[in-house]
Formats: structure tokens, sequence, C-alpha cells
């Protein structure tokens, strides 16, 4: 027989701290269930106290630890994998395994270095005493608020199961919307750098071998011609000082974007943008609802939950009408009333949300928003793509075009193939 420590929280969420005298750990945690608790933690008391004495600092050592971190990639973990492990996570603690020994399995399979190291952490946190929020709240780079605050919000109601499960479920379909608005964005920048290489190509290399051709045969040049010839020089004259420019302007756009004012101009072009501004509103406004509703279905007060939602929704603009909403709800007035005076959101939204404060289903109406919009991006993703295709076929079409027409009009101008009297020669 072994003592085991445990934590759980009543139906009340009252949280409740004991000690058991039973064979193995699946016994202590049957144990507690049939006490009509939920449990959180469960460790034996021996490893727990060895574990607390390992942690200690050893004196003498404490200055002799060198820690090296690089700023930018020191523990950064992918969304889609941060997504994979909070529904296994969730899976495995749906079926009844205790969380600690469920972060020891996922985190022997765990490819990712960066968060098999964090499940150490983790591990270690819990095993030590501590909470699973606590221990998430620990590496903020990772696990954002709203990610702390619902396991927060789970373990004090004694739903963590659930908690986890919708959270995998909310990271799941963010990532399907962020893909596909990724994948709108693709096709036509894909297109454009394609265009661009070719163009420079035949400017630099293929244009310059008409021109030694069209110069030995001293045939006059129509103006359109020595257009694309005389920029064909330019290009091929200052190559290096072109490219250098276009890295400049690029570095200058992204450093302007970062600034609090460039970010914003940056975020209310993309909200208003004449194609793709549709694609980018659907988007914000389906994060907005699915992050909100997610929240408040899981517990979390209000106004907590504005103050998350607007640190993860991305866009400075909407930013600013959450903090409305914020400000107005802080005073006693309703969600709805903000939303339908601003620009970002549609009227059905206001109107959808109002009457979800009038039934006290607030939750349940955003997320059915949120499902809502995700389908509308689906179908405007679809609709750009089928816009911009033939519209980049036929600007490729008639610059290339253009180039060989201008290249071969001498030559037809001196067969008697087309006539030009305003025609000049080649020095």
């Amino acid at each position: 027989m072994s003592n085991y420590s445990y934590e759980a929280v009543d139906a009340g969420g009252l949280q409740i701290r004991g000690t058991l005298d039973v064979v193995d750990q699946n016994e202590a945690l049957r144990r507690v269930k049939e006490m009509g608790l939920f449990p959180v933690r469960i460790v034996a008391v021996r490893e727990l106290r060895q574990k607390q004495r390992a942690l200690r600092p050893k004196p003498g050592l404490a200055r002799r630890n060198i820690v090296i971190n690089v700023p930018y990639f020191s523990g950064r973990v992918k969304p889609a994998v941060l997504a994979v492990f909070t529904r296994q996570l969730a899976t495995l603690v749906e079926a009844g395994m205790p969380l600690l020994r469920g972060l020891r399995i996922l985190r022997e399979q765990e490819e990712s270095p960066a968060l098999a190291k964090i499940l150490d952490e983790i591990s270690d946190r819990i095993e030590g005493g501590g909470s699973l929020s606590e221990a998430l709240a620990a590496h903020p780079k990772v696990f954002n608020a709203l990610y702390v605050n619902m396991t927060k919000a789970g373990e004090m109601s004694g739903a963590l199961e659930l908690t986890l499960r919708r959270l995998a479920e909310f990271m799941e379909k963010a990532q399907k919307i962020k893909g596909k608005v990724k994948a709108a964005m693709f096709y036509p920048v894909a297109v454009l750098v394609i265009a661009t290489t070719i163009l420079l190509a035949m400017m630099a290399y293929v244009v310059p071998k008409f021109r030694e051709v069209l110069s030995g045969l001293k045939i006059p040049m129509p103006p359109f011609t020595l257009f694309v010839l005389n920029v064909s020089s330019a290009i091929k004259g200052h190559f290096i000082l072109l490219m250098g420019g276009f890295f400049v302007v690029a570095i200058l756009f992204s450093l302007g974007a970062r600034t609090k004012r460039g970010r914003r101009l940056l975020d209310r072009f993309k909200l208003s943008a004449p194609v793709f501004g549709k694609v980018f509103r659907k988007a914000a406004i389906s994060r907005f609802s699915r992050t909100l509703g997610t929240l408040l279905g899981n517990g979390v007060p209000i106004l907590q939950a504005l103050d998350i939602v607007k640190e993860t929704t991305g866009n400075v603009i909407v930013s600013q009408v959450i903090s409305t909403v914020h400000e107005s709800v802080k005073q006693g007035d309703t969600v709805a009333a903000p939303l339908r005076a601003s620009t970002v959101f549609p009227a059905m939204v206001a109107g959808m949300v109002d009457i979800g404060e009038q039934t006290g289903a607030l939750p349940d109406m955003l997320m059915k928003v949120a499902d809502n919009y995700d389908d509308q991006v689906d179908n405007a993703v679809t609709s750009m793509t089928s816009l911009l295709e033939p519209i980049m076929i036929v600007f490729l079409a008639v610059v290339v075009g253009g180039i060989v027409i201008a290249l071969f009009l001498p030559i037809l101008n001196a067969y008697g193939g087309f006539s030009d009297t305003g025609g000049q020669g080649l020095d």
C-alpha cells in the first residue's frame, strides 16, 4: 500500500486536497471519483517529496548554471503542433487517465523538441504541487491567455476534460480558417512572383539578344519597340540597384507595419481591400465570435473574456471595437450596441448577439455566428480564387504578349506586314 496525495474539486467548484492509502494510482483515481469529486491531480507522496527535494537549489551551484537562449526561436511551438497536443491530452483525460500520467505519455511521443522540453517543465510543476493552469502560465509564448484562462476555468468547475476538448476544437477550427486565408493569398502571390521573375529574365537576358539582332538589321524601330528596349537596358544596367531598392522598400514596409500607426493603416487596408477585404473581414468576425463564445461557454467572466479576445484578435481595428464593447459592458450596457455602431461588424452579427443576450444564450449564439462565418470564408475564398484566376492569366498574357509583339513588330514592318511611318533606327 502507498500514500497518494490528491487534489480535486466538488460539484460546486470547491477545491479539496487529501491523501489516500491505496495500491496504485488507478485505485486512487477510482476512490476519488467514488467520493463524488472531480480529480485534478493525483501523485504518490514519496515521489512528490523526492521531486520537491530534487527541485530545491543546491548551495554553491546557483551561480554555475549558465543558460543561453535565442530570443526569437527559444521555446517556440507551431500552433498546429499545439492543437494536436491539446486534442491528445483531452482524449487521455476524457478516458480517465490521470493528468500527470497523460502528460508523461505525450512527452515520450512528442517529436517537437521545444514542446517536449515544456512538457517536462509542466509535469515537474504539477508533480511539485502546482496546478495545470499555473504550469501553463509559466510559458506565455506557447500558451496564451485564452489557453490558460480556459484551463483554469475548467479546473475550477471540475470539467477539465470538457474544457480541453473545447480548446482542441477551437484551435483546430482556428487553424482551418487560418489555412484557408493563407491558401487564398498564396495563389495571387505565387502568380505575381512567377510573373515578375519571368519578366525580369526576359528584360535582362532575352530582350538584349533581340536588340543585337535588330541593330544588325538596320531597320526602323516603332516607338513601342524602343520603349521596351530602353526599359530592358535600364533593368540590365541597374539590376543590382533595382534589387537593392526592392529589398529596401520591403524592409521599410516591414518596419513601418510594426509601428502603431503603420499597423493600424495596414489592418484597416486588410478589412477594406477590394477583393481580399471580404475574406479578412469574415475571418476576423469568425475568430472574434468563436473566441468569445468559447471563453463564455467555459465560465470565464465576460470582462475578462473581452480582454483576452482583444489581445488575440490579430487586428488593431477589431481590437478597438472590442475595447468599446468592454467599456460598454463595464458600464452595464450590452455587447450588441457597440457592435452595431461599428463599421466592422454587420447588422446581422449585432442582431444575433442582441438575441443571445436577451435569451441568456450568448455563448451558443456566438458559436452559431462563428460557424456561419466559417462557411462564408469558404465561399469567399472560392469566389475570390475564381475571380483572380482569369485576371492573372489575362495580365500575364497582356504583358508577355506585349513584349513579344514589341520585339517582332520591326521585323513584320520590314517585310510589309505592318506600316509604321514614325519608326526610328537603333544607334
